[in-house]
């Protein structure tokens, strides 16, 4: 029997180690894992970071999810998140208490939520998921996450609670001006036509009709017109009354001390 050609095995085994290499890697590196690419949020917001995995394996409790944080003015990144058939948020630093799991194994979930944002949070989260044997491939994909300033929004009650604080009270004094515009002519019109009985009007005089004293010595005229003027209402000291009496004496006294039968 004769042998093969001593050139020709060696060539054969190296094209064999070669597909092995090629192929053989292939079956278990078929892990996948992929995130948002950015995130943007603001200030004080809950900012869900998405991971999804896909594993030819059954996630088993050999799984591990890892989030590592690498700030924005740079440095090396910092695991802060860990995974392992249960979570393990950090302990201290800065996320501690501000990181909740989020994440599904058995659905390819691996997403974590960061609670209260705040500007030192700006920089790249990465997430890192292994199921061996499924431990090759694509394990690491990184996030940057952006946080601005939070701009001020006026709710509806808000602005329910403006409006009547100041549309109301403008309203009111709106309707105030126009009765005052109104009212005044109708005090003005009452006022004419209401006269106090103390009232006087210069210069009104009036005939009244006396009846005749009884006949004493002499025959009385039946009627006698005498002129009466209206009063004008002072105060004045009692050293001045009788002076000033005397001097605006009323015609009607005159009229009956002249009038003598």
């Amino acid at each position: 029997m004769r042998g093969l050609p001593r050139g020709n095995t060696t060539l054969n085994v190296v094209l064999l180690l070669y597909f092995l290499g090629c192929f053989a890697p292939s079956l278990v590196s078929s892990i996948t894992v992929s995130t948002p690419a950015e995130l943007h949020a603001s200030k004080g917001d809950r900012v869900t970071l998405s991971c999804s995995f896909t594993s030819t394996s059954r996630p088993t409790s050999k799984m591990t999810v890892d989030w590592s944080y690498r700030p924005q003015t740079g440095g090396p990144p910092q695991t802060f998140f860990h995974f392992s058939s249960q979570a393990f948020p950090p302990p201290e630093g800065q996320f501690f208490g501000r990181i909740w799991w989020q994440g599904s194994p058995a659905r390819g979930d691996a997403s974590i939520s960061l609670i209260n944002a705040t500007l030192n949070d700006n920089g790249t989260f990465t997430c890192s998921v292994r199921n061996p044997p499924d431990v090759h491939g694509f394990p690491l994909s990184h996030t940057v996450l952006t946080v601005t300033p939070k701009v001020p929004s006026m709710r509806f009650s808000d602005v329910a609670v403006l409006l009547a604080f100041i549309l109301l009270p403008s309203f009111i004094i709106t309707l105030i001006l126009i009765g005052r515009m109104l009212c005044p002519k109708k005090r003005h019109n009452q006022s004419k036509a209401y006269r106090s009985p103390i009232e006087v009007t210069e210069g009104t005089w009036s005939t009244v009709q006396t009846a005749a004293p009884p006949e004493e010595h002499g025959t009385c005229p039946p009627k006698a017109k005498v002129k009466t003027a209206c009063f004008e209402l002072f105060l004045m000291d009692s050293d001045d009354e009788r002076e000033y009496y005397n001097l605006r004496r009323s015609p009607i006294d005159e009229g009956i001390t002249e009038s003598k039968c």
